[in-house]
């Protein structure tokens, strides 16, 4: 499938066209900026965008109104059906946020049980208690995401809701050609709700591709043939940055290890595991490492491990963002244009490298050398055959690799000779094909 050889772009479209933190009902044409952005996109080598929120809600993006109009801080439908297909005409993919969870308060079923409470329609389609009460003194209690009132959980057991959820799906597929879905807190969803949804998106586009935001546990529960392609590798994102801070590359090498190895009982074997170093949710890498020398290899991790690669708008040229408990903003933020320098080069780099490898998109895994500073393991697929080699120190490195062959460096095209040994220069990550 298309998504094994893709490299995302991930934007936080609210955040990236400077859109009012909330939303006051005026219509702004503001989402139109993307299209300045898709020569930058296409430069780094990356083949879909993953677009946040987009629907009209009261705030964040994730306290959905209404599924069936794009935020009007956003702007018009129209204007978005116009940024899709720029999209689509540059050769990127385009993947939107189902947030089916839950949605805002300012729902327009909910607003209903509000206002009718049990001769509401629509009172089944939460979790409703019309004894209780809730913080927001409704005269009743309901069920928020995770103690969150602000966001009222849905129930996708109720086939009404499913169905309405599904009819959206549709006409965003029809509307925006869209070619797949991230589904917020995946790992709360029920399982027939996912097992439905595949089955349903699969019979708008064989090839519609669904991801997950998964936290924790085992990520066999939800990916799998009947449920979801590919889910967030959250384990692999706090291995690589503390990796690096603590210099003990043992702790990125065990998940991998574990999550891909050429063991029996290692877990995600062949999966597409969705790769990152930062996102909406967590601080930005540069902010993220101790060293900001640590920037190369780290992309360079991220784009030779098994899985699929996700670049953080902003990132690639090494944009700072802490994580402020209650405020997100700066993790989210509005940049002017984008921006170029060495790390954005070498970012680009290496999205050219891995678009031209089926080794890295496909192959498996198999660890070579490991110390606390340095790491290196192969990739292999169908007779190709990629060595990824890292060096977090800032003194080269000799590595002993099983290797008598000579190699070919895919950073500069020359020819390496390597009689078992792998010269690293300081802060590097280096591709060398067999």
């Amino acid at each position: 499938m298309w998504y094994h050889e893709a490299i995302f772009y991930q934007i936080y479209p609210l955040g990236f066209c400077g859109a009012p933190p909330e939303n006051d009902g005026a219509v702004q044409n503001r989402i139109e900026k993307l299209k300045d952005w898709i020569a930058h996109i296409q430069k780094l080598g990356v083949s879909a965008v993953y677009l946040c929120p987009v629907f009209e809600s009261g705030s964040h993006g994730y306290d959905t109104q209404d599924y069936t109009k794009i935020d009007g801080r956003l702007g018009s439908s129209d204007a978005f059906a116009g940024v899709c297909e720029s999209l689509h005409s540059a050769g990127l993919r385009v993947v939107l946020d189902g947030v089916f969870n839950h949605v805002g308060r300012g729902f327009w079923a909910f607003r209903d049980v509000l206002a009718n409470r049990e001769g509401s329609a629509y009172k089944d389609w939460f979790q409703i208690n019309f004894s209780g009460n809730s913080p927001y003194n409704d005269g009743l209690w309901y069920e928020g995401w995770e103690g969150h009132f602000e966001l009222v959980k849905l129930n996708l057991h109720n086939p009404r809701v499913v169905d309405y959820l599904f009819n959206c799906v549709r006409g965003w597929v029809e509307a925006f050609g869209i070619d797949g879905l991230r589904l917020d807190v995946a790992y709360l969803l029920p399982e027939d709700f996912l097992r439905r949804l595949r089955s349903f998106t699969a019979s708008l586009k064989p090839d519609f591709f669904l991801l997950g935001e998964a936290i924790h546990g085992d990520y066999n529960r939800i990916v799998n043939p009947n449920m979801l392609d590919s889910c967030t590798n959250y384990e692999c994102f706090k291995g690589i940055h503390s990796s690096f801070n603590e210099r003990n590359l043992f702790e990125i090498a065990y998940s991998l290890n574990r999550q891909f190895g050429p063991e029996n009982w290692t877990l995600y074997k062949g999966l597409p595991l969705f790769n990152f170093v930062d996102n909406h949710d967590v601080a930005r890498i540069a902010s993220n490492l101790r060293d900001p020398n640590h920037l190369r290899p780290v992309f360079g991790l991220l784009f030779g491990m098994p899985g699929v690669p996700c670049i953080y708008y902003g990132s690639e040229w090494g944009a700072q963002g802490q994580k402020v408990p209650g405020n997100d903003a700066e993790l989210r933020p509005c940049f002017s244009s984008p921006a170029a320098n060495e790390l954005t080069q070498w970012v680009a780099s290496l999205g050219a490298i891995r678009a031209g490898s089926p080794a890295l998109q496909y192959g498996g895994y198999r660890q070579l050398y490991l110390t606390n500073s340095q790491y290196a393991f192969l990739r292999e697929y169908n007779g190709s055959r990629v060595i990824v080699a890292v060096n977090a120190d800032g003194g080269a490195h000799t590595a002993s690799v099983p290797v008598q062959s000579e190699l070919v460096d895919l950073h500069t095209g020359q020819r390496v000779s390597c009689p078992g040994r792998l010269a690293l220069p300081p802060y590097s990550a280096g591709f060398y094909q067999m």
